[in-house]
């Protein structure tokens, strides 16, 4: 019970910290947006990041440090680290509930490149909880209620990536 314990606040926490996180980008986001309209860039400054970019920079910041989608989709090595050759491209979930429950996924699926998945289901899973069949996402992934734009970023991010081999 204590170890499930454990997976619960972590989860816990984690959600919380995305919603504060978000939060603070928006804010730091709109502060920065409001200061560069006054500001004048001198004529030599590099070419500011797309937006595109900028967006999949955030979705990157969201799945590595805020989710932490890694820690169960990305294939572990003998040792039990994560194996980054690998990023994000499925594996078996490595964590057990203290007590039998009979809808814990077994595997996480390979979301590097976002294949098999439209951005609709990506919405569904991010914003709602629900899988693309229709159900209620399975433990232990949390079920997620982000923000629209939250859920853009981290698709941006996800499709950027290389998809693992068929």
């Amino acid at each position: 019970m204590q170890s499930f314990m454990r997976v619960f606040v972590c989860a816990t926490v984690l959600v919380g910290a995305a919603a504060v996180a978000s939060t603070a980008m928006h804010q730091s986001t709109a502060a920065q947006g409001a200061k560069a309209q006054t500001a004048k860039a001198p004529a030599s400054a590099p070419a500011a990041p797309s937006d595109h970019a900028k967006v999949v920079a955030r979705g990157k910041y969201l799945v590595t440090e805020v989710a932490k989608c890694q820690e169960c989709h990305t294939p572990r090595d003998a040792n039990g680290n994560e194996d980054d050759s690998r990023w994000l491209q499925g594996a078996p979930v490595w964590i057990m509930p203290v007590h039998h429950t009979s809808n814990w996924a077994m595997n996480a699926p390979a979301i590097a490149g976002f294949l098999g998945f439209t951005d609709q289901d990506g919405y569904k899973i991010f914003e709602q909880g629900i899988g693309p069949n229709g159900i209620t996402i399975r433990p232990p992934m949390h079920i997620y209620h982000m923000n629209h734009e939250d859920a853009v970023a981290i698709i941006a991010y996800l499709r950027s990536l290389p998809a693992p081999p068929q």
